[in-house]
């Protein structure tokens, strides 16, 4: 009876797979519509003219970067497995994180099974083994991520402020009235939080029940124990170091594609850096970022004084450079890892 209900419900989670796939490659194509839809011809123009324009040196260091950061997380990951007793080569390792990536590309969360398996099938390390270290390493990243998160948020607040005065509350006092902004989101985050309150007190009992409940709860776990598990990493220095490099090489990554353009040749680090983190929201949401990273970037460039039409080129540029560089090097590296084990199995 069990067999039978695990038999049928593996394509059922296949078909939810799928479906969800199917939901967030939508919404990014939709997304993708909403930001070109408004444009104007002139926009429609200064938008081309960008893209012949920029200065395409940047791009190609960007994507250097891009590599290096990932050859970094091969190298973290195998810190990972030395108290495991393993000690994977940085090679297949690098060849296992962007065949991931590369995976991600298809179906979310599949690089992660996919990497773990090659690990598996070619340096003899455990499935689940391999797999808690992946969750260990999102758990740092999410940590990491939130950092910034409060990074960018406390230095960047002014910028934020004053393209609120500047163009969002004028027009709030034309539908509102005098009532400043910072006042309503307050009433309204005070207004929100008592409705959850109520909510919670109303139906715990159910909430406490629900699979989706069961699942966060499941995710908080793991996220814990992941990070508890960090206590047995043998080099925590080079842990740390790695990890730090990691991120500021994907700043760097999407810093440098600024200077494709004289108009945002001299924005500072604070942009580069909310355009980093906020970008990274897109890429959680919709597959690859599609769609809404370069919307999200664009939108973060207008706190900065740039046209949407630049900011737009910019976010496409940025998310096309690291969308081939993906394709590129993972579709390589499952080409050699095929190699190798026609290699290793005429041996």
């Amino acid at each position: 009876m069990t067999k039978t209900v695990t038999e049928a419900s593996s394509p059922a989670k296949k078909i939810i797979t799928a479906l969800k796939f199917s939901f967030f490659l939508g919404l990014g194509l939709l997304i993708i519509w909403l930001s070109l839809k408004d444009l104007t011809s002139e926009e429609r123009v200064q938008i081309l003219h960008s893209f012949r324009t920029a200065n395409y040196y940047w791009v190609g260091l960007a994507v250097v970067l891009g590599i290096f950061s990932h050859i970094l997380r091969s190298a973290r990951w195998i810190l990972f497995f030395e108290p495991l007793g393993f000690k994977p080569k940085l090679k297949t390792t690098f060849y296992a994180v962007m065949v991931g990536y590369f995976a991600n590309m298809a179906f979310p969360r599949l690089g992660e099974v996919t990497r773990c398996g090659i690990m598996s099938k070619y340096e003899k390390v455990p499935f689940q083994k391999a797999l808690g270290t992946v969750v260990t390493e999102r758990a740092i990243d999410m940590l990491i991520f939130f950092l910034l998160f409060l990074l960018m948020f406390f230095t960047q607040l002014g910028t934020i402020k004053d393209y609120l005065d500047q163009n969002i509350y004028p027009k709030m006092v034309a539908k509102f009235g005098t009532l400043h902004y910072s006042r309503m989101i307050f009433l309204s985050l005070g207004g929100l939080a008592l409705f959850i309150i109520l909510l919670w007190f109303a139906l715990r009992k159910k909430v406490l029940a629900s699979k989706a409940f069961q699942k966060l709860k499941t995710l908080v776990i793991g996220f814990w124990e992941g990070l508890k598990s960090l206590s047995q990493v043998r080099k925590p220095g080079l842990f740390v170091f790695y990890s730090v490099m990691i991120w500021v090489l994907y700043f760097f990554m999407l810093y440098v594609i600024f200077f494709c353009f004289a108009e945002t040749s001299g924005l500072g680090p604070g942009a580069g850096l909310s355009s980093l983190v906020l970008g990274s929201v897109g890429i959680m949401i919709t597959p690859g970022g599609i769609g809404l990273y370069p919307a999200i970037v664009q939108e973060t460039l207008l706190l900065y004084g740039i046209a949407k039409p630049t900011g737009l080129a910019l976010g496409w540029i940025a998310w096309t450079a690291q969308t081939l560089m993906i394709l590129v090097v993972g579709g390589v590296s499952l080409l050699l890892l095929s190699i190798k084990r026609s290699e290793d199995g005429k041996a």
